[in-house]
């Protein structure tokens, strides 16, 4: 995963969102995931990056890109 990337995760009884690889704490912990999953979101579409939602088990579950898209891709 990219640094700089928004993830939301599980850890000890609660949904978390982190920005990836910079070593900072989580900028929001709710007890729901849907709630989790809200605050990564809006702050993935605010520093236009990506937002990786996670499954209890730590497998990804979904992806979603809010910028830098690279446009030679087809499709």
């Amino acid at each position: 995963m990219p640094k700089g990337d928004i993830e939301t995760y599980h850890e000890n009884g609660q949904w978390h969102s982190r920005r990836e690889g910079t070593g900072e704490a989580p900028f929001g912990s709710s007890a729901t995931k849907d709630e989790a999953v809200r605050v990564g979101r809006d702050r993935a579409r605010e520093l236009k990056v990506e937002h990786i939602i996670k499954d209890m088990d730590g497998t990804i579950a979904e992806k979603n890109s809010y910028g830098n898209d690279p446009r030679n891709i087809p499709g």
